[in-house]
């Protein structure tokens, strides 16, 4: 039998409090983009859905209710099921990825992804017409591009922040490389 590794102990321990802190500001972005997710497509459906759009910069942003069953600029329509088991498995991946966490700006980032992915997932599993076939409520309308909402934002932000760490070097376990 060796000698304890007090050292490696230590570190190990420092370690430790360090990665839940980071899990935990992950599920606490998640938490925070699923909820106001959630609250504003309740507000979109219970006060725009069936009425005129409201404009919010003259005709450059409105607000404006539109179920999609598609991808973003509705694009495929038809594989509403397939978008359900996509944002399922980065969910799955998310959460498995965690337990690696050692970097707030990961943590932030992959929280974006959770929260937005978890919000998107809500409305494919319980929005009509059916489970796993739900249309997703959009409401952001900016002119001459896509309809979207806070999920899709929180997405994009979390893999344009992933794009930004990724070429710097930056991984979810806290290391820098440099290629």
């Amino acid at each position: 039998m060796g000698t304890p590794d007090v050292d490696g102990d230590a570190a190990a321990s420092a370690e430790q409090p360090k990665g839940r802190r980071r899990i935990a500001v992950l599920f606490g972005v998640a938490v925070v983009a699923y909820a106001l997710d959630l609250v504003t497509k309740m507000i979109v459906v219970a006060k725009l859905e069936h009425h005129a759009p409201i404009e919010i910069i003259g005709d450059w942003l409105q607000f404006e209710a539109v179920r999609n069953a598609g991808a973003a600029f509705g694009i495929g329509e038809a594989f509403t099921v397939i978008f359900t088991v996509i944002a399922a498995a980065v969910i799955v991946v998310i959460a498995r990825l965690a337990r690696k966490l050692y970097s707030l700006p990961w943590a932030i980032a992959l929280g974006l992804l959770l929260g937005g992915a978890l919000g998107n997932l809500t409305d494919r599993i319980f929005r009509a017409p059916g489970v796993f076939e739900g249309a997703v409520v959009d409401f952001i309308a900016p002119k001459h591009f896509a309809v979207f909402n806070l999920a899709d934002s929180a997405i994009v932000c979390g893999g344009i922040l992933i794009v930004i760490l990724s070429f710097r070097g930056l991984d979810p376990d806290g290391t820098v490389h440099k290629d």
